[in-house]
Protein backbone atom coordinates (compact mmCIF):
# COMPACT_ATOMS: atom_id res chain seq x y z
CA UNK A 1 0.00 0.00 0.00
CA UNK A 2 1.16 3.55 -0.68
CA UNK A 3 0.93 6.60 1.51
CA UNK A 4 0.88 10.17 0.26
CA UNK A 5 1.98 13.56 1.51
CA UNK A 6 0.98 16.93 0.05
CA UNK A 7 3.29 19.93 0.37
CA UNK A 8 2.30 23.46 -0.63
CA UNK A 9 5.27 25.75 -1.19
CA UNK A 10 4.56 29.48 -1.44
CA UNK A 11 6.63 31.12 -4.18
CA UNK A 12 8.44 34.35 -3.31
CA UNK A 13 9.21 35.59 -6.83
CA UNK A 14 12.88 35.62 -5.86
CA UNK A 15 14.17 32.87 -8.09
CA UNK A 16 17.28 31.97 -6.11
CA UNK A 17 15.39 31.71 -2.80
CA UNK A 18 12.66 29.61 -4.43
CA UNK A 19 15.26 27.29 -5.99
CA UNK A 20 17.08 26.82 -2.68
CA UNK A 21 13.88 26.17 -0.73
CA UNK A 22 12.59 23.70 -3.32
CA UNK A 23 15.94 21.88 -3.47
CA UNK A 24 15.99 21.56 0.32
CA UNK A 25 12.39 20.32 0.36
CA UNK A 26 13.01 17.67 -2.31
CA UNK A 27 16.26 16.46 -0.73
CA UNK A 28 14.67 16.21 2.71
CA UNK A 29 11.71 14.19 1.43
CA UNK A 30 13.88 11.89 -0.71
CA UNK A 31 16.07 11.04 2.32
CA UNK A 32 12.86 9.96 4.10
CA UNK A 33 11.85 7.66 1.25
CA UNK A 34 9.30 9.97 -0.39
CA UNK A 35 9.20 10.37 -4.18
CA UNK A 36 7.43 13.14 -6.10
CA UNK A 37 4.29 11.75 -7.74
CA UNK A 38 2.42 14.82 -8.96
CA UNK A 39 2.97 18.56 -9.14
CA UNK A 40 0.89 21.64 -9.96
CA UNK A 41 1.75 25.32 -9.96
CA UNK A 42 0.03 28.66 -10.13
CA UNK A 43 1.46 32.17 -9.78
CA UNK A 44 1.68 32.04 -5.98
CA UNK A 45 2.34 28.45 -5.00
CA UNK A 46 3.68 25.08 -5.98
CA UNK A 47 1.87 21.95 -4.79
CA UNK A 48 3.80 18.68 -4.74
CA UNK A 49 2.29 15.30 -3.90
CA UNK A 50 4.83 12.78 -2.61
CA UNK A 51 4.32 9.03 -2.33
CA UNK A 52 6.10 6.10 -0.72
CA UNK A 53 5.44 2.46 0.00
CA UNK A 54 4.29 1.67 3.51
CA UNK A 55 6.71 -0.23 5.74
CA UNK A 56 4.85 -3.50 5.20
CA UNK A 57 5.64 -3.43 1.46
CA UNK A 58 9.18 -2.03 1.60
CA UNK A 59 10.74 -5.26 2.88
Amino acid sequence: MKEYQAVIHRLTRRTREDEDALTDLLNERMRSGWEPAMMSQDEQRLTIIFQRQTDTERS
